[in-house]
């Protein structure tokens, strides 16, 4: 059941598309409320050995009892247990003791301290202006179905988009794409995709590309597109301060930049150096800035992915202190990156000096902050499929539920750590909750140098992740999978990852129809089953699977916990093999160059042929995997807009 709360004057966010009547504040019951100035302090009772899913991503455990987090979307790439706020604002909880679950609607900075002030207390701390939808259910999974429900159905990207893609900051021109095509393809490893950064664009200007890198891009991306590979360039929310750049004169003629206290165009640099933002909360800008992406869809792109867009702020024309040191770091080129980011602080203050035009009402904001990203989203992705009449990839760095109609995101500026590897696991049932399955980190970790080993195991839990992306930063050692020594165990992962796509896909449009997630906790698949309550290290993965990934370094041996009989699945020399085991407690091996899973009893999965690129997979030519004898396979082209609820029957 869900009931919905008014608290003063909220503003509409577009989070929930399945609206309900709002309802009597004496049906809250647990949730207690007062209001303290400008804000509403609400406090809701936990009990001992309390679990508390959602709150979507955010550091540490599955489980979000005992710490604080804060939803006011950041650019930080310091990922640390301490760090309370990253790029999403996913204000979703769920206490599964209780089986209620929480939606704060609102845009605006919001606190939630889980038991860390108070062992006894959830306390809640937001502006005074909001829509709550309070939901009960007779089990977690059933309050997450129902969320799902009334926040719309998940975008779906094309099939290529499953496959497997390379990026790093660093790839500056034509020739050092080429060398990574040839470095994947002379050595036999799967890669459907390329991600580019900034380097491509002139000068770090949107919507432009650098011919002296680029001297015929149209037919370059045709080109490569012959080979399987598509080009994925970046797009950044700040648009640079410069007479004859196209983008920066019809926003200022057309009034769709953000302003400041003066009403005069708010001033922030960022890569190009000043910009002005872009005014997303306007349904008009938002179609604009979404129709500039055609000059490169007109280049033959079919994917992109949204950056700096929480919006991230090096300095503005109000918060100077780090002015000089940042155009120094500009004027000599980045020498020492992590200098850069450790001057610059996050831009709380500046957040505070803009307004944006709301119905014609100039607001703060730090009112809105957390729409910013996701408003960026929504206007590509509604022009994108206009212009393209397909699927298209479309991913971002920050969102707000509901954004998850749009497109995926991805986890933010990680690091190489094993403890990085693990965050990702624990974030992914969490931001599937929230709505967002097309998801993953940057695999391998973004800023650090990999080692091999990580980043095969990164790479074997990403197997399962819908986005699959190798992605790095410039000064660090070179990430590719070619680029290490074992070679054979790269291409026995990237081989079981094609296998499954077909799996993968089905497994992905079926959760979006049916209002489900992919990857979800053992307790709340088995809630009856104590044992379950605090694994963290062992996920379900749709319908059949079990996930429990190698995630610590030299480790070649784990225990796993069967909550019901199942099958191991080894994936080693491009081979599978099974052995059945009993519901309880093993230790497994799983040698570097294996990848293992676990298929529930009496269930199979489909695995397609092994390809090196999604244009030669058939989805028609599939066959089971496991003790099982038929599995629902969704099926359609993998690019139209329009997708079917009908199955089709796979039996041995």
């Amino acid at each position: 059941m869900v009931y919905k709360f008014q608290f003063g004057h909220p503003f509409l966010t577009d989070a929930v598309i399945l609206d309900k009547n709002i309802d009597n504040l004496q049906l809250l019951t647990n949730l207690k409320y007062q209001t303290i100035n400008d804000e509403i302090v609400f406090e809701y009772p936990l009990n001992n050995n309390q679990i508390v899913y959602g709150l979507g991503e955010t550091m540490r455990g599955i489980n979000k009892y005992g710490h604080r987090y804060v939803f006011y979307n950041t650019d930080n790439g310091n990922h640390v247990d301490c760090m309370e706020s990253l790029y999403g604002a996913h204000n979703f909880i769920i206490f599964d003791n209780q089986k209620e679950g929480y939606f704060f609607d609102t845009p605006g900075k919001i606190i939630f301290d889980i038991g860390k002030a108070n062992k006894n207390k959830a306390i809640i701390t937001s502006n005074n202006n909001l829509y709550l939808y309070k939901i009960t259910g007779e089990s977690t999974k059933d309050i997450i179905n129902q969320f799902l429900e009334i926040i719309g159905q998940s975008y779906i990207p094309p099939l290529w988009a499953f496959g497997f893609g390379q990026s790093r900051w660093g790839y500056k021109n034509q020739k050092d794409i080429d060398e990574v095509i040839k470095g994947y393809q002379e050595n036999n490893l799967p890669l459907d995709y390329i991600c580019m950064d900034i380097d491509y664009m002139d000068r770090y200007i949107d919507f432009t590309i650098d011919e002296n890198k680029f001297p015929n891009f149209k037919n370059y991306v045709e080109q490569i597109k012959n080979k399987g590979i598509r080009l994925v360039p970046i797009i950044d929310a700040g648009i640079k301060i410069e007479p004859g750049n196209i983008t920066y004169e019809e926003g200022i003629k057309n009034d769709y930049f953000c302003h400041n206290e003066k009403g005069e165009f708010f001033k922030a640099a960022v890569w190009p150096g000043l910009t002005h933002l872009p005014d997303f909360s306007q349904i008009e800008v938002q179609k604009w800035f979404g129709n500039k992406y055609q000059c490169l869809t007109d280049c033959g792109i079919e994917g992109f992915w949204n950056d700096m867009n929480e919006p991230a702020i090096f300095y503005s024309e109000y918060n100077k202190q780090n002015k000089a040191q940042v155009q120094h770091a500009f004027a000599i080129g980045f020498p020492n990156l992590s200098r850069l980011f450790k001057i610059n602080p996050p831009a709380y203050l500046d957040y505070e000096k803009f307004y944006q035009n709301v119905d014609g009402e100039m607001v703060k904001h730090s009112l809105i902050h957390n729409l910013y990203g996701a408003n960026m989203t929504k206007g590509a992705s509604i022009q994108l499929k206009e212009i393209l009449n397909k699927r298209f990839l479309l991913f971002s760095r920050s969102s707000y539920i509901g954004s998850h109609r749009y497109g995926g995101i991805w986890l933010g500026d990680n690091h190489s750590s094993w403890k990085m590897l693990r965050q990702n696991f624990y974030q992914m049932s969490n931001v599937n909750m929230c709505g967002y399955l097309f998801s993953g980190a940057d695999l391998g970790g973004f800023s650090l140098n990999c080692s091999e080993s990580l980043l095969i195991r990164w790479l074997s839990f990403g197997v399962f992740t819908p986005l699959m992306r190798n992605h790095t930063m410039i000064k660090t050692r070179r990430q590719e999978c070619y680029q290490y020594k074992n070679i054979d165990a790269f291409k026995n992962v990237l081989s079981l990852r094609y296998r499954l796509i077909p799996y993968l896909y089905s497994e992905y449009v079926k959760a979006v129809i049916n209002h489900n997630v992919l990857f979800t906790p053992l307790h709340v698949q088995y809630p009856n089953d104590e044992k379950c309550r605090n694994i963290e290290d062992q996920l379900m993965f749709g319908d059949e699977l079990m996930i429990a990934p190698i995630m610590h370094k030299n480790q070649k041996r784990r225990r796993v916990y069967l909550p019901e009989d199942m099958d191991l699945v080894s994936y080693k020399n491009q081979q599978f093999t099974l052995i059945s085991y009993l519901k309880g407690e093993h230790t497994i091996d799983v040698d570097i160059d294996e990848v293992c899973f676990f298929i529930k009893n009496n269930k199979c999965i489909i695995i397609g042929k092994d390809v090196n690129n999604t244009k030669d997979i058939d989805l028609n030519d599939v066959s089971l995997l496991g003790n099982g004898q038929q599995y629902y396979q969704y099926l359609d082209d993998g690019v139209s807009l329009n997708i079917n609820d009908e199955l089709i029957l796979r039996t041995k």
